[in-house]
């Protein structure tokens, strides 16, 4: 799957809000070994260097474009280009941190639990991802997908998703010594034309948009953008309000 670290980064504000706050709430003054999986274009991986500037932090990704981002911006970190679903560290982290990664990995029934195993002994395994995909701003794609002449090419795309809070509970609690679970839903406030539309082309479409070609891809996206004006109308002032739930999991070793 391609990725544009540019159409991505033109949310970073949004985007990059949940990794503060996640990054916030993990109780440890000075880890040594911190990761950060997943890390795009490193917006995370900066907020970690500048709360840990002693720490040696990685930065891992599959994505040679958002890596090279990453590696052109001034984080001190090390880049590692790598799939995070079999990724491993040289030695035991004092924190792996994760910021809206795992939505595109399955198997989370043995993923994190494996990945706990990568942590020190008091340490802390943080991650964040969305679970807004039965939102109309998911629904809907899904829906287009199967409703035109593109159906046999889309029908093979992954279906993102993930547990819920007491399933990553389960999953979690006889592996930590502390668990923080909660959901924020945000109310983002957009501006511009096709505003839905632009976030998720940066995330959640481009499987979709990367199994098609020329005009039929044109005409599936034109297609989806419709039913996404319809979905989330523009207001009174100009803006468009698009309410976006995220799950947050903070588990001390």
């Amino acid at each position: 799957m391609t990725w544009d670290p540019k159409t991505y980064l033109a949310f970073a504000g949004e985007r990059t809000r949940p990794a503060a706050e996640l990054l916030a709430r993990i109780p440890l003054e000075g880890p040594t070994q911190v990761a950060d999986l997943g890390c795009g274009p490193g917006n995370s991986t900066a907020l970690l260097a500048a709360r840990w500037p002693n720490a040696a932090i990685a930065g891992v990704d599959p994505s040679e474009s958002m890596l090279a981002e990453a590696e052109a911006s001034s984080v001190h970190a090390r880049w590692i280009k790598s799939d995070i679903a079999v990724w491993a560290p040289d030695r035991p982290c004092d924190v792996i941190f994760s910021n809206a990664a795992f939505q595109w990995l399955d198997q989370h029934e043995t993923l994190l639990p494996r990945l706990m195993t990568q942590i020190a002994d008091g340490g802390v395994f943080a991650f964040q991802v969305p679970r807004n995909f039965d939102a109309p701003s998911h629904a809907l794609m899904r829906e287009v997908a199967k409703g035109g002449p593109w159906k046999s090419k889309l029908s093979r795309v992954r279906r993102m998703g993930v547990l819920t809070p007491e399933e990553y509970f389960d999953l979690l609690s006889s592996r930590a010594t502390r668990l923080d679970i909660w959901e924020t839903e945000y109310l983002h406030v957009l501006d511009g034309d096709d505003p839905v539309f632009r976030w998720v082309s940066g995330t959640g479409l481009r499987p979709y948009a990367d199994a098609l070609s020329g005009d039929e891809r044109e005409d599936f996206l034109a297609a989806y953008r419709a039913q996404l004006r319809l979905a989330y109308p523009r207001r009174p002032d100009g803006s468009t309000l698009f309410p976006f739930r995220r799950l947050f999991v903070i588990a001390t070793t």
